[in-house]
Protein backbone atom coordinates (compact mmCIF):
# COMPACT_ATOMS: atom_id res chain seq x y z
CA UNK A 1 0.00 0.00 0.00
CA UNK A 2 1.57 3.64 -0.92
CA UNK A 3 1.99 6.01 1.74
CA UNK A 4 -0.22 8.71 1.59
CA UNK A 5 1.93 12.39 0.20
CA UNK A 6 1.99 14.57 3.24
CA UNK A 7 -0.14 17.77 2.70
CA UNK A 8 1.10 20.35 0.93
CA UNK A 9 2.22 23.43 2.63
CA UNK A 10 -0.38 25.96 2.57
CA UNK A 11 0.56 29.09 1.05
CA UNK A 12 2.56 32.17 3.13
CA UNK A 13 -0.25 34.28 2.25
CA UNK A 14 -3.82 34.18 0.42
CA UNK A 15 -5.52 36.60 -0.11
CA UNK A 16 -9.82 35.31 -0.95
CA UNK A 17 -12.45 37.73 -2.04
CA UNK A 18 -10.81 40.90 -1.25
CA UNK A 19 -13.23 44.01 -1.74
CA UNK A 20 -12.58 47.65 -1.27
CA UNK A 21 -14.86 51.32 -2.08
CA UNK A 22 -13.53 54.70 -1.14
CA UNK A 23 -17.28 56.02 -2.05
CA UNK A 24 -17.88 55.66 -6.18
CA UNK A 25 -14.37 54.55 -6.72
CA UNK A 26 -14.62 50.76 -6.64
CA UNK A 27 -10.51 49.88 -5.90
CA UNK A 28 -10.11 46.43 -5.18
CA UNK A 29 -12.86 43.74 -6.88
CA UNK A 30 -12.96 40.74 -5.08
CA UNK A 31 -9.05 39.75 -4.84
CA UNK A 32 -8.09 36.53 -4.43
CA UNK A 33 -4.35 34.99 -5.42
CA UNK A 34 -1.79 33.36 -2.99
CA UNK A 35 2.12 33.76 -2.50
CA UNK A 36 3.90 30.96 -2.36
CA UNK A 37 6.47 30.21 1.14
CA UNK A 38 10.23 31.20 0.10
CA UNK A 39 9.02 32.91 -3.23
CA UNK A 40 9.05 36.35 -4.96
CA UNK A 41 5.67 37.24 -6.30
CA UNK A 42 5.67 39.84 -8.47
CA UNK A 43 2.03 42.40 -8.71
CA UNK A 44 1.85 44.59 -11.53
CA UNK A 45 -1.39 47.11 -13.15
CA UNK A 46 -1.44 50.04 -14.69
CA UNK A 47 -1.42 53.88 -12.13
CA UNK A 48 -4.91 53.37 -10.34
CA UNK A 49 -5.25 49.65 -11.07
CA UNK A 50 -5.62 48.95 -6.98
CA UNK A 51 -2.16 47.81 -6.19
CA UNK A 52 -1.32 49.83 -3.82
CA UNK A 53 -5.11 50.25 -1.80
CA UNK A 54 -4.42 46.23 -1.95
CA UNK A 55 -0.68 45.86 -0.16
CA UNK A 56 -2.19 49.22 2.84
CA UNK A 57 -5.45 46.34 3.26
CA UNK A 58 -3.07 43.70 3.95
CA UNK A 59 -0.69 46.00 6.15
CA UNK A 60 -3.40 46.97 8.10
CA UNK A 61 -3.57 50.71 6.28
CA UNK A 62 -6.80 50.19 5.27
CA UNK A 63 -9.54 47.82 6.20
CA UNK A 64 -11.18 45.59 3.03
CA UNK A 65 -14.74 45.79 2.96
CA UNK A 66 -15.21 42.20 2.24
CA UNK A 67 -12.66 39.27 2.37
CA UNK A 68 -10.29 37.31 4.12
CA UNK A 69 -6.84 37.21 4.37
CA UNK A 70 -4.80 34.39 5.59
CA UNK A 71 -1.46 33.66 6.57
CA UNK A 72 0.38 30.49 6.60
CA UNK A 73 -3.38 28.72 6.10
CA UNK A 74 -5.47 30.42 9.33
CA UNK A 75 -7.28 33.74 8.91
CA UNK A 76 -5.71 36.97 10.45
CA UNK A 77 -7.33 40.17 11.42
CA UNK A 78 -5.47 42.72 9.93
CA UNK A 79 -6.90 46.53 11.26
CA UNK A 80 -3.28 47.97 11.88
CA UNK A 81 0.39 47.94 11.15
CA UNK A 82 0.93 46.90 13.94
CA UNK A 83 -1.63 43.47 13.70
CA UNK A 84 0.14 43.09 10.54
CA UNK A 85 3.58 42.98 12.20
CA UNK A 86 2.39 40.86 14.86
CA UNK A 87 1.03 38.29 11.92
CA UNK A 88 4.94 38.46 10.01
CA UNK A 89 4.39 40.98 7.73
CA UNK A 90 6.46 43.84 6.79
CA UNK A 91 5.86 46.64 4.50
CA UNK A 92 9.10 48.57 2.74
CA UNK A 93 6.93 51.59 1.07
CA UNK A 94 7.95 53.77 -1.92
CA UNK A 95 8.36 56.98 0.11
CA UNK A 96 10.57 55.49 3.00
CA UNK A 97 9.40 56.23 6.99
CA UNK A 98 12.26 57.03 8.90
CA UNK A 99 13.49 60.00 10.79
CA UNK A 100 15.90 61.39 9.21
CA UNK A 101 17.46 63.16 11.91
CA UNK A 102 17.74 59.65 14.02
CA UNK A 103 20.46 57.06 13.54
CA UNK A 104 19.85 53.93 11.94
CA UNK A 105 19.84 51.93 15.16
CA UNK A 106 17.34 54.30 16.81
CA UNK A 107 15.33 53.92 13.87
CA UNK A 108 15.18 50.57 13.98
CA UNK A 109 13.95 50.17 17.43
CA UNK A 110 11.77 53.06 17.64
CA UNK A 111 8.35 51.54 18.49
CA UNK A 112 10.33 48.38 19.54
CA UNK A 113 12.67 49.22 22.08
CA UNK A 114 12.25 46.66 24.87
CA UNK A 115 13.19 46.52 28.23
CA UNK A 116 12.95 48.92 30.94
CA UNK A 117 16.85 50.28 30.33
CA UNK A 118 17.57 51.70 26.34
CA UNK A 119 20.52 50.84 26.80
CA UNK A 120 19.87 47.58 27.37
CA UNK A 121 17.67 47.54 24.51
CA UNK A 122 20.06 49.10 22.23
CA UNK A 123 22.43 46.85 22.78
CA UNK A 124 20.56 43.42 21.97
CA UNK A 125 19.21 45.62 19.16
CA UNK A 126 23.24 46.16 17.91
CA UNK A 127 23.71 42.60 17.85
CA UNK A 128 20.65 41.17 16.49
CA UNK A 129 21.66 43.77 13.36
CA UNK A 130 24.65 42.46 13.19
CA UNK A 131 23.41 39.16 12.73
CA UNK A 132 21.04 40.02 10.08
CA UNK A 133 23.18 41.96 8.09
CA UNK A 134 25.14 39.23 7.64
CA UNK A 135 22.86 36.50 7.06
CA UNK A 136 20.95 38.82 4.30
CA UNK A 137 23.84 41.41 2.57
CA UNK A 138 22.04 44.27 4.92
CA UNK A 139 25.29 45.84 5.89
CA UNK A 140 25.16 49.66 6.50
CA UNK A 141 26.46 52.02 9.28
CA UNK A 142 24.42 51.56 12.55
CA UNK A 143 25.70 54.58 14.05
CA UNK A 144 25.09 56.80 10.51
CA UNK A 145 22.05 59.67 10.92
CA UNK A 146 19.69 58.47 8.09
CA UNK A 147 19.75 61.77 6.66
CA UNK A 148 23.62 61.33 5.62
CA UNK A 149 22.91 57.82 4.08
CA UNK A 150 22.53 57.71 0.14
CA UNK A 151 18.93 56.32 -0.97
CA UNK A 152 19.93 52.47 -1.66
CA UNK A 153 21.12 52.05 2.28
CA UNK A 154 17.88 54.02 3.41
CA UNK A 155 16.49 51.51 1.84
CA UNK A 156 18.49 49.03 3.36
CA UNK A 157 17.17 50.37 7.08
CA UNK A 158 13.56 49.64 6.28
CA UNK A 159 14.38 46.30 4.97
CA UNK A 160 16.45 45.66 8.43
CA UNK A 161 13.76 47.39 10.34
CA UNK A 162 11.21 44.21 9.22
CA UNK A 163 13.24 42.02 9.54
CA UNK A 164 14.47 42.91 13.38
CA UNK A 165 10.26 42.54 13.60
CA UNK A 166 10.46 38.78 12.16
CA UNK A 167 9.05 39.55 9.15
CA UNK A 168 8.47 36.37 7.13
CA UNK A 169 6.36 38.21 4.39
CA UNK A 170 8.11 41.39 2.76
CA UNK A 171 5.69 43.72 0.90
CA UNK A 172 8.19 46.26 -1.49
CA UNK A 173 6.22 49.10 -2.73
CA UNK A 174 7.95 50.53 -6.09
CA UNK A 175 11.56 49.57 -4.41
CA UNK A 176 13.77 50.72 -7.06
CA UNK A 177 12.01 54.17 -8.26
CA UNK A 178 14.29 55.92 -6.03
CA UNK A 179 17.49 53.53 -7.22
CA UNK A 180 20.35 53.80 -9.43
CA UNK A 181 20.75 50.50 -11.56
CA UNK A 182 23.17 49.73 -9.25
CA UNK A 183 21.60 49.71 -6.04
CA UNK A 184 18.45 48.04 -7.65
CA UNK A 185 21.46 45.51 -8.77
CA UNK A 186 21.94 45.15 -5.04
CA UNK A 187 18.81 45.30 -3.73
CA UNK A 188 17.58 42.00 -6.32
CA UNK A 189 20.78 40.56 -4.46
CA UNK A 190 19.15 40.89 -1.38
CA UNK A 191 16.03 39.46 -1.96
CA UNK A 192 17.41 36.51 -3.38
CA UNK A 193 18.87 36.23 -0.20
CA UNK A 194 15.82 36.61 1.56
CA UNK A 195 14.22 34.37 -0.69
CA UNK A 196 16.94 31.47 0.22
CA UNK A 197 16.30 31.54 3.54
CA UNK A 198 12.63 30.89 2.99
CA UNK A 199 11.32 34.67 3.38
CA UNK A 200 8.36 35.49 1.07
CA UNK A 201 8.51 38.53 -1.39
CA UNK A 202 5.76 40.72 -2.73
CA UNK A 203 7.35 42.89 -4.97
CA UNK A 204 4.75 45.82 -6.44
CA UNK A 205 6.18 47.15 -9.50
CA UNK A 206 5.74 49.08 -13.08
CA UNK A 207 9.41 47.73 -14.35
CA UNK A 208 8.18 44.95 -16.17
CA UNK A 209 12.31 43.87 -17.01
CA UNK A 210 12.84 43.42 -13.16
CA UNK A 211 9.79 41.02 -12.82
CA UNK A 212 11.29 38.92 -15.53
CA UNK A 213 14.42 38.94 -14.25
CA UNK A 214 13.22 38.46 -9.81
CA UNK A 215 10.34 36.64 -9.56
CA UNK A 216 8.92 33.48 -9.45
CA UNK A 217 5.08 34.20 -10.21
CA UNK A 218 3.17 37.33 -11.02
CA UNK A 219 -0.35 38.36 -10.25
CA UNK A 220 -1.75 41.24 -13.24
CA UNK A 221 -4.30 44.01 -12.05
CA UNK A 222 -6.41 45.83 -14.24
CA UNK A 223 -9.02 48.25 -12.81
CA UNK A 224 -9.28 46.54 -9.63
CA UNK A 225 -9.33 43.39 -10.75
CA UNK A 226 -6.62 40.01 -11.00
CA UNK A 227 -7.07 39.69 -14.46
CA UNK A 228 -3.63 37.13 -15.02
CA UNK A 229 -2.17 34.95 -12.39
CA UNK A 230 1.24 33.12 -14.41
CA UNK A 231 4.53 31.40 -13.48
CA UNK A 232 6.96 33.93 -14.52
CA UNK A 233 8.94 31.49 -16.54
CA UNK A 234 5.58 30.87 -18.77
CA UNK A 235 5.52 34.74 -20.17
CA UNK A 236 7.28 37.46 -21.48
CA UNK A 237 7.49 41.42 -21.60
CA UNK A 238 5.36 41.51 -24.30
CA UNK A 239 2.44 39.17 -23.00
CA UNK A 240 2.81 40.69 -19.27
CA UNK A 241 2.35 44.37 -21.49
CA UNK A 242 -0.50 43.24 -22.99
CA UNK A 243 -2.06 41.97 -20.15
CA UNK A 244 -1.31 44.69 -17.44
CA UNK A 245 -3.10 47.28 -20.31
CA UNK A 246 -5.01 45.22 -22.34
CA UNK A 247 -4.12 46.22 -25.93
CA UNK A 248 -0.59 45.74 -27.25
CA UNK A 249 2.23 48.16 -26.14
CA UNK A 250 5.05 49.84 -27.78
CA UNK A 251 8.51 48.37 -26.14
CA UNK A 252 10.55 50.93 -28.02
CA UNK A 253 9.90 54.65 -28.66
CA UNK A 254 9.03 54.95 -32.16
CA UNK A 255 9.79 58.86 -33.81
CA UNK A 256 11.88 59.95 -36.80
CA UNK A 257 14.87 61.50 -36.98
CA UNK A 258 15.38 65.07 -35.49
CA UNK A 259 15.23 68.25 -37.46
CA UNK A 260 17.24 70.38 -34.98
CA UNK A 261 16.94 74.43 -35.34
CA UNK A 262 18.47 77.44 -33.33
CA UNK A 263 19.59 77.57 -29.79
CA UNK A 264 16.60 77.91 -27.70
CA UNK A 265 18.73 77.84 -24.24
CA UNK A 266 22.49 78.03 -23.92
CA UNK A 267 24.55 77.36 -20.94
CA UNK A 268 28.35 78.49 -20.83
CA UNK A 269 30.64 77.95 -18.12
CA UNK A 270 27.85 77.04 -15.46
CA UNK A 271 29.22 76.79 -12.19
CA UNK A 272 27.05 75.58 -8.81
CA UNK A 273 28.10 75.09 -5.58
CA UNK A 274 26.54 73.82 -2.74
CA UNK A 275 25.94 75.42 0.70
CA UNK A 276 28.66 74.11 2.05
CA UNK A 277 30.91 75.34 -1.45
CA UNK A 278 31.06 72.05 -2.66
CA UNK A 279 31.39 72.72 -6.72
CA UNK A 280 28.54 70.33 -7.90
CA UNK A 281 28.55 71.79 -11.32
CA UNK A 282 31.86 72.13 -13.19
CA UNK A 283 32.12 74.40 -16.35
CA UNK A 284 29.00 72.89 -17.82
CA UNK A 285 28.96 73.90 -21.45
CA UNK A 286 25.84 72.99 -23.97
CA UNK A 287 23.14 73.79 -26.16
CA UNK A 288 19.42 72.92 -26.10
CA UNK A 289 18.28 73.36 -29.89
CA UNK A 290 15.18 73.69 -31.03
CA UNK A 291 13.39 70.33 -32.17
CA UNK A 292 15.48 68.24 -30.27
CA UNK A 293 15.58 65.77 -27.17
CA UNK A 294 18.80 65.80 -25.32
CA UNK A 295 19.21 63.28 -23.11
CA UNK A 296 21.41 63.82 -19.37
CA UNK A 297 22.67 60.38 -17.91
CA UNK A 298 24.68 59.64 -14.95
CA UNK A 299 25.11 57.88 -11.87
CA UNK A 300 22.76 59.81 -9.94
CA UNK A 301 24.28 62.16 -7.41
CA UNK A 302 27.08 63.37 -10.40
CA UNK A 303 25.50 66.52 -10.47
CA UNK A 304 22.37 66.46 -13.02
CA UNK A 305 19.94 67.23 -10.19
CA UNK A 306 21.89 70.35 -9.55
CA UNK A 307 22.26 71.22 -13.24
CA UNK A 308 18.29 71.01 -14.10
CA UNK A 309 16.94 72.89 -10.78
CA UNK A 310 19.97 76.14 -11.85
CA UNK A 311 18.48 75.66 -15.12
CA UNK A 312 14.88 76.14 -13.78
CA UNK A 313 15.96 79.08 -11.77
CA UNK A 314 15.36 76.54 -8.31
CA UNK A 315 19.08 77.06 -7.84
CA UNK A 316 21.50 79.97 -8.12
CA UNK A 317 25.23 79.70 -10.29
CA UNK A 318 28.33 80.53 -8.97
CA UNK A 319 29.49 81.58 -12.20
CA UNK A 320 28.36 81.13 -15.95
CA UNK A 321 25.27 82.34 -17.90
CA UNK A 322 22.09 80.59 -19.07
CA UNK A 323 20.56 82.02 -22.35
CA UNK A 324 16.68 81.60 -23.00
CA UNK A 325 16.52 83.04 -26.38
CA UNK A 326 18.99 85.31 -26.07
CA UNK A 327 17.86 86.85 -22.75
CA UNK A 328 20.68 86.13 -19.76
CA UNK A 329 18.70 84.50 -17.21
CA UNK A 330 21.30 84.74 -14.50
CA UNK A 331 22.63 88.62 -14.64
CA UNK A 332 18.69 89.56 -15.07
CA UNK A 333 18.26 87.62 -11.52
CA UNK A 334 15.11 86.11 -13.40
CA UNK A 335 13.32 83.45 -10.70
CA UNK A 336 11.26 80.48 -11.68
CA UNK A 337 8.22 82.70 -12.29
CA UNK A 338 9.97 84.67 -14.87
CA UNK A 339 11.24 81.77 -16.65
CA UNK A 340 7.81 80.43 -16.99
CA UNK A 341 6.38 83.24 -18.55
CA UNK A 342 9.64 82.69 -21.11
CA UNK A 343 8.70 79.75 -22.31
CA UNK A 344 10.93 77.49 -19.80
CA UNK A 345 9.15 74.93 -18.07
CA UNK A 346 10.15 72.02 -15.54
CA UNK A 347 9.05 68.69 -14.49
CA UNK A 348 11.13 68.38 -11.00
CA UNK A 349 12.86 65.18 -10.48
CA UNK A 350 11.31 65.07 -6.98
CA UNK A 351 7.87 65.62 -7.92
CA UNK A 352 6.22 64.83 -4.06
CA UNK A 353 8.54 67.71 -2.32
CA UNK A 354 9.13 70.29 -5.83
CA UNK A 355 6.87 69.81 -7.92
CA UNK A 356 3.31 69.45 -6.15
CA UNK A 357 1.02 69.79 -2.51
CA UNK A 358 0.05 66.75 -1.41
CA UNK A 359 -2.21 67.73 0.59
CA UNK A 360 -4.33 70.34 -1.94
CA UNK A 361 -6.70 68.83 -4.61
CA UNK A 362 -5.79 67.92 -7.73
CA UNK A 363 -7.24 71.12 -9.60
CA UNK A 364 -5.23 73.08 -6.95
CA UNK A 365 -2.08 71.16 -8.43
CA UNK A 366 -2.89 71.15 -11.66
CA UNK A 367 -2.26 74.91 -11.80
CA UNK A 368 0.47 75.62 -9.59
CA UNK A 369 3.14 78.06 -11.06
CA UNK A 370 0.77 79.25 -13.42
CA UNK A 371 -2.26 80.51 -11.19
CA UNK A 372 -1.59 84.07 -12.25
CA UNK A 373 -2.00 82.91 -15.92
CA UNK A 374 -5.18 84.94 -17.07
CA UNK A 375 -6.71 81.62 -18.19
CA UNK A 376 -7.16 80.82 -14.86
CA UNK A 377 -7.52 84.44 -13.01
CA UNK A 378 -10.49 86.46 -13.44
CA UNK A 379 -8.92 90.10 -11.86
CA UNK A 380 -9.29 89.67 -8.28
CA UNK A 381 -9.65 86.20 -7.93
CA UNK A 382 -9.52 82.84 -9.59
CA UNK A 383 -11.71 81.40 -12.19
CA UNK A 384 -12.72 78.52 -9.84
CA UNK A 385 -15.19 77.20 -13.21
CA UNK A 386 -11.79 77.63 -15.24
CA UNK A 387 -9.73 76.05 -13.07
CA UNK A 388 -11.99 72.77 -12.74
CA UNK A 389 -12.48 72.43 -16.19
CA UNK A 390 -8.38 72.86 -16.83
CA UNK A 391 -8.04 70.06 -14.81
CA UNK A 392 -10.88 67.60 -15.65
CA UNK A 393 -9.17 68.22 -19.55
CA UNK A 394 -5.78 67.43 -17.75
CA UNK A 395 -7.27 64.45 -16.56
CA UNK A 396 -9.03 63.33 -19.59
CA UNK A 397 -6.10 63.44 -22.14
CA UNK A 398 -3.63 62.31 -19.64
CA UNK A 399 -5.76 59.33 -18.46
CA UNK A 400 -5.03 60.04 -14.38
CA UNK A 401 -6.98 58.23 -12.15
CA UNK A 402 -9.63 58.37 -10.48
CA UNK A 403 -10.74 61.75 -12.69
CA UNK A 404 -11.84 63.44 -9.86
CA UNK A 405 -10.14 67.43 -9.39
CA UNK A 406 -11.18 67.87 -6.40
CA UNK A 407 -9.71 64.43 -4.63
CA UNK A 408 -6.27 65.49 -2.61
CA UNK A 409 -2.98 64.69 -4.55
CA UNK A 410 -1.96 62.83 -1.87
CA UNK A 411 -5.03 59.82 -2.52
CA UNK A 412 -3.44 59.26 -5.92
CA UNK A 413 -0.97 56.70 -7.23
CA UNK A 414 2.75 58.35 -7.50
CA UNK A 415 2.63 57.37 -11.81
CA UNK A 416 -1.20 59.19 -11.68
CA UNK A 417 0.98 62.10 -9.99
CA UNK A 418 3.05 61.85 -12.39
CA UNK A 419 1.04 62.19 -15.11
CA UNK A 420 -0.66 65.66 -13.77
CA UNK A 421 2.28 67.24 -13.41
CA UNK A 422 3.56 66.56 -16.67
CA UNK A 423 0.16 67.89 -17.58
CA UNK A 424 0.36 70.60 -16.45
CA UNK A 425 3.64 71.88 -17.71
CA UNK A 426 3.24 70.37 -21.12
CA UNK A 427 -0.02 72.41 -21.42
CA UNK A 428 1.59 75.73 -20.75
CA UNK A 429 2.90 75.54 -24.20
CA UNK A 430 6.76 75.97 -23.18
CA UNK A 431 9.52 76.17 -25.97
CA UNK A 432 12.02 74.63 -23.74
CA UNK A 433 11.27 71.72 -21.19
CA UNK A 434 13.63 70.56 -18.69
CA UNK A 435 12.31 67.17 -17.13
CA UNK A 436 13.49 64.94 -14.17
CA UNK A 437 12.49 61.96 -14.29
CA UNK A 438 9.80 61.53 -16.50
CA UNK A 439 8.46 58.43 -16.40
CA UNK A 440 9.57 57.03 -12.35
CA UNK A 441 6.94 55.23 -10.55
CA UNK A 442 5.04 54.89 -14.43
CA UNK A 443 2.95 52.14 -15.83
CA UNK A 444 4.58 50.78 -19.01
CA UNK A 445 0.88 52.03 -21.06
CA UNK A 446 1.86 55.34 -19.40
CA UNK A 447 5.53 55.56 -20.46
CA UNK A 448 4.22 54.64 -24.25
CA UNK A 449 1.90 57.42 -23.98
CA UNK A 450 4.72 60.14 -22.22
CA UNK A 451 7.34 59.38 -24.84
CA UNK A 452 5.08 59.80 -27.16
CA UNK A 453 4.05 63.04 -25.85
CA UNK A 454 7.66 64.12 -25.59
CA UNK A 455 8.35 63.35 -29.20
CA UNK A 456 5.68 65.21 -30.76
CA UNK A 457 7.15 67.98 -28.69
CA UNK A 458 10.37 67.54 -30.08
CA UNK A 459 8.83 67.57 -33.89
CA UNK A 460 6.69 70.40 -32.75
CA UNK A 461 10.10 72.80 -32.98
CA UNK A 462 9.97 72.44 -28.58
CA UNK A 463 13.94 71.79 -27.03
CA UNK A 464 13.76 69.19 -24.40
CA UNK A 465 16.23 68.22 -21.66
CA UNK A 466 16.12 64.99 -20.10
CA UNK A 467 17.32 63.72 -17.22
CA UNK A 468 17.17 60.02 -16.32
CA UNK A 469 18.57 57.24 -14.46
CA UNK A 470 17.01 54.43 -16.47
CA UNK A 471 19.98 53.95 -19.49
CA UNK A 472 16.91 52.51 -21.63
CA UNK A 473 14.75 55.82 -21.66
CA UNK A 474 17.90 57.74 -22.65
CA UNK A 475 18.72 55.70 -25.21
CA UNK A 476 15.18 55.77 -26.57
CA UNK A 477 14.19 59.04 -26.50
CA UNK A 478 17.86 61.01 -26.92
CA UNK A 479 19.16 62.73 -30.08
CA UNK A 480 21.68 63.64 -28.34
CA UNK A 481 23.40 62.42 -24.76
CA UNK A 482 25.14 64.43 -22.35
CA UNK A 483 27.32 62.00 -19.53
CA UNK A 484 27.99 63.79 -16.41
CA UNK A 485 30.53 62.53 -13.76
CA UNK A 486 31.58 64.78 -10.60
CA UNK A 487 29.81 67.60 -11.91
CA UNK A 488 31.69 67.64 -14.73
CA UNK A 489 29.90 66.87 -18.48
CA UNK A 490 32.43 64.82 -19.53
CA UNK A 491 31.15 63.66 -22.99
CA UNK A 492 28.42 64.42 -25.21
CA UNK A 493 27.42 61.54 -28.04
CA UNK A 494 25.12 61.45 -31.10
CA UNK A 495 22.44 59.04 -30.76
CA UNK A 496 23.70 56.32 -33.53
CA UNK A 497 27.06 56.65 -31.70
CA UNK A 498 25.59 55.76 -28.22
CA UNK A 499 25.85 52.37 -26.93
CA UNK A 500 24.76 51.00 -22.88
CA UNK A 501 28.38 49.72 -22.97
CA UNK A 502 30.06 53.35 -23.83
CA UNK A 503 27.37 55.86 -22.12
CA UNK A 504 28.19 53.37 -18.59
CA UNK A 505 32.07 53.74 -19.08
CA UNK A 506 31.44 57.72 -19.33
CA UNK A 507 29.35 57.40 -16.23
CA UNK A 508 32.41 55.49 -14.26
CA UNK A 509 34.27 58.45 -15.54
CA UNK A 510 36.08 57.13 -19.01
CA UNK A 511 35.90 60.39 -21.39
CA UNK A 512 33.87 59.81 -24.30
CA UNK A 513 36.46 59.69 -27.59
CA UNK A 514 35.23 60.26 -30.98
CA UNK A 515 31.76 62.01 -29.56
CA UNK A 516 30.08 64.73 -31.62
Amino acid sequence: MTAPSPDPAPPALELRGIDKRFGAVHANRAISFAVVGGSIHGLIGENGAGKSTLMNIIYGFHRADAGEIRVQGRPVEIHSPQQAIAAGIGMVHQHFMLVENFTVLENVVLGVEGGRLLAGGLAHARAELGRLARDYGLEVPLDAVVSDLPVGLQQRVEILKALYRRAEILILDEPTAVLTPQEADQLFRMLARLREQGKSVILVTHKLREIMAVTDHVTVMRQGAVVAEVATRDTSLRGLAEKMVGRAVLLQVEKGPARPGAPLLSVKDLEVRDGLGMARVKGATFDLLAGEIVGLAGVAGNGQSELLETLAGIRAPSRGEIRLQGRDLVREGLDPRARRRLGLAHVPEDRLHVGMVARFPAQANAILGYHDSPAYNGGVLLDRGAILAGCEQKMAAYDVRPPNPQLRLSAFSGGNQQKLVLAREIDADPRVLLIGQPTRGVDIGAIEFIHKKLVALRDAGKALLIVSVELDEILGLADRILVMNGGEIIGELARAEATEERIGLMMAGVKAEGGV
